[in-house]
């Protein structure tokens, strides 16, 4: 999803501060944390607030030119998306994302909806699971410790 940045959003100037943010994003195609995320700015030597980073994001986010995810400890990353609407598979393991799009879920979300009395705006689908290389990595562990006879 690397590409190029996108520095401002709706109501807001563009900073350098801004810039470094979208620079980073478009380099990167993983989810990191607000923190990971300045950590990176501020290696390549930009002055930037956490504040600044995390309302950079949000607003970007705001306008749908970055995704964000929250990890199972309620952890919000954020990474630069493809446009256009798709859903995430996340490796719990080891964070990999792979981005979707699910024509069964559009029309099942819409189904729901109606059924209901709603008309559907929007919907998020974050598939939480273990990656195929994480998967192996855990099956060849399990295997290793039964061969050995431990299981810590």
């Amino acid at each position: 999803m690397t590409g190029e940045p996108v520095a401002s959003s709706a109501g807001s100037r563009t900073t350098r501060q801004r810039l470094a943010v979208a620079e980073a994003l478009a380099e990167s195609d993983e989810f990191k944390s607000a923190q990971q995320w300045h950590d990176v700015i501020r290696s390549r030597g930009h002055s930037v607030g956490l504040t600044t980073v995390y309302r950079t994001l949000q607003a970007l986010v705001d306008t749908g030119d970055v995704d964000v995810i929250v990890t199972e400890e309620g952890e919000s990353k954020f990474r630069r998306c493809s446009t256009g609407h798709h859903h995430h598979l996340v490796c719990r393991c080891c964070g990999s994302t792979v981005e979707i799009s699910a024509e069964e879920v559009e029309r099942w979300t819409q189904s729901v909806a109606a059924e209901h009395g709603f008309t559907a705006e929007r919907h998020v689908l974050e598939v939480t699971g273990v990656c195929p290389n994480c998967a192996s990595a855990e099956s060849e562990s399990t295997s290793s410790e039964i061969e050995t006879g431990s299981t810590a």
